[in-house]
């Protein structure tokens, strides 16, 4: 699996996702890779402040079009936007193109391949030292899941969620910072192609079949989880999405210790379906602490915290969320993002 490191000179290809919610594996990556970022790509966004767009406080140039981007020297493209459907407008496969013939190497996150467009090139060939990274590709070699992760020693923490994109990577990746700037041997199970890009160990869980989605994340879990002290496992989806089917194959291939349970701040109905109720926190907390538990077939795992997201709020409304949540729940709650991971990790190991 390719890693992506401090050497590398990253370009995010971001059209139209700085502003939506298309764009928060380019934007997450923004955030927390090893890498350099040298330039954003997106068409509605050049030329504007990178701070008064996302609050993210870094000097990057946003600019329009992959050729403008390769008068900043990056060796690798990131695909960080996810459009509707999942495929990428012709114009910007152009884009792509233009980049790897220019000799850049690609990461990739979509469902799509890019490895067949090699075919295209002249010779049918990359350049000496230049790649491509599909993620979403399916590792070899899996079985079905069966509860082995129990067995192991180390602590296992679970990020899960009211919803889809509501911060269930970024807690675990602040957990993760937090963690390892402590001196404890921490190890992330990424999940999705973002958490993969940014840390390069894990599975992509969506690209796996699903008779066999627990055993992957079992594999992957029995694999970092023996080399550390603490394991924090990357969320996908919710229990509560009616098309979700990430969240189950993820509690029982992981084994949780514990579970952190991730919400955005005043957020009543699941995204894009407004027919669907999110409950009070405390019957979500429930549901998840039950099926954790199996019936009493596998070991409890406590909702030990709340991370709520309270980027939409000010500061103020947002202490004031955060002291609201925690008094309903009874479980110690922060936005980790915001505020910090240290006191929610103190927290963490301080629960028996």
């Amino acid at each position: 699996m390719q890693h992506l490191t401090s050497h590398h000179r990253v370009a995010i290809l971001l059209h139209r996702g700085i502003r939506d919610r298309s764009g928060k594996t380019g934007l997450a990556f923004l955030r927390y890779g090893e890498a350099e970022v040298v330039a954003l790509i997106d068409e509605d966004c050049t030329g504007e402040s990178l701070v008064d767009l996302t609050g993210i406080d870094r000097q990057i140039p946003i600019v329009a079009s992959v050729t403008d981007a390769l008068a900043y020297q990056p060796d690798v493209l990131l695909i960080g936007v996810a459009p509707s459907g999942g495929q990428l407008p012709d114009s910007w496969w152009e884009e792509v193109k233009l980049g790897i013939l220019a000799g850049v190497s690609v990461v990739n996150g979509l469902h799509s391949a890019m490895t067949p467009m090699i075919e295209d090139l002249p010779g049918g060939r990359l350049q000496k030292g230049q790649w491509i990274w599909d993620i979403r590709q399916e590792p070899p070699g899996l079985g079905i899941g069966k509860g082995l992760a129990r067995r192991l020693p180390c602590q296992r923490l679970l990020t899960v969620g009211t919803d889809m994109a509501v911060g269930k990577m970024s807690t675990g990746l602040e957990l993760r910072k937090a963690a390892i700037a402590q001196g404890i041997n921490t190890k992330f199970v990424a999940t999705g192609q973002g958490g993969l890009m940014i840390v390069g160990e894990g599975i992509p869980l969506d690209a796996v079949r699903v008779d066999f989605a627990a055993g992957a994340v079992e594999q992957a879990v029995l694999d970092l989880g023996s080399r550390c002290d603490l394991l924090l496992i990357e969320g996908q989806g919710s229990l509560l999405h009616p098309g979700s089917t990430a969240t189950l194959p993820l509690i029982r291939g992981s084994q949780p210790t514990g579970l952190i349970l991730v919400h955005r701040a005043g957020q009543t109905h699941i995204h894009n379906c407004p027919d669907v109720e999110i409950p009070p926190l405390p019957a979500v907390i429930e549901l998840y602490e039950a099926v954790a538990r199996g019936a009493g077939a596998y070991g409890p795992a406590r909702v030990e915290a709340i991370a709520l997201n309270t980027a939409h709020l000010k500061p103020k409304a947002a202490k004031g969320a955060i002291a609201q949540v925690q008094q309903a729940t009874g479980r110690f709650c922060t936005d980790v993002v915001r505020f910090g991971a240290i006191e929610l990790l103190h927290h963490l190991l301080k629960t028996p």
